[in-house]
């Protein structure tokens, strides 16, 4: 199982910072194209959280995750287009994959994904979305296709939203800017830590 608190980030400071306060999982996205950059942010993040008991979940960069020697890959319906996915299991990393639509969750089923990701579920301002706000009621649809895989819920996502996604049967809350955006990162991320466990 996914731990409830699930924090993406894109450098490897916020790991040093948050890391700390008790978080268990984290998911690095790096939007680079330096190979060196990316092959170093991924290895110190892979240290980091194996000393702090974490799970890393890397993100879209399958072939480093591989070279590192990372556990968890996370893909969007684009990456799936480039992704060795017979690759990627022989290596022994697990997968996630994100959702925006049913024809998007038929294809990330066909994966046998460990996860599955459905956003946004209310309004983003981390990145451009050509799919409009989810809402509630796509959680429990995607609850009932997924069965036993768990559910990540991403996308506007607040600590004041959380009971309501939780409810509707997501087993972890993706977030950014709720922890990374707050005056105070890591009380932010303690208050969650609080309320998911």
């Amino acid at each position: 199982m996914l731990d409830r608190f699930y924090l993406i980030v894109d450098r490897v400071d916020w790991l040093r910072r948050l890391l700390p306060c008790g978080l268990r999982l984290a998911q690095l996205r790096i939007k680079s194209d330096d190979e060196a950059v990316l092959r170093s942010e991924i290895a110190a993040a892979r240290d980091l959280c194996a000393a702090a008991g974490a799970q890393l979940i890397v993100n879209d960069h399958w072939r480093l995750a591989i070279d590192a020697g990372c556990d968890f890959i996370h893909l969007g319906q684009e990456d799936l287009d480039a992704a060795d996915i017979a690759a990627i299991r022989r290596a022994g990393l697990k997968l996630g994959v994100s959702t925006h639509n049913e024809s998007e969750l038929d294809r990330a089923l066909s994966c046998e994904p460990d996860y599955v990701a459905l956003g946004p579920v209310f309004p983003t301002t981390v990145k451009q979305m050509t799919i409009g706000p989810q809402g509630i009621e796509p959680v429990k649809r995607w609850r009932k296709a997924l069965g036993r895989r768990p559910l990540v819920a991403i996308g506007g996502i607040t600590l004041e939203r959380a009971p309501a996604i939780l409810a509707a049967g997501a087993d972890s809350l993706a977030l950014i800017t709720d922890v990374l955006g707050a005056p105070d990162p890591e009380a932010r991320a303690r208050q969650w830590i609080a309320a998911t466990r």
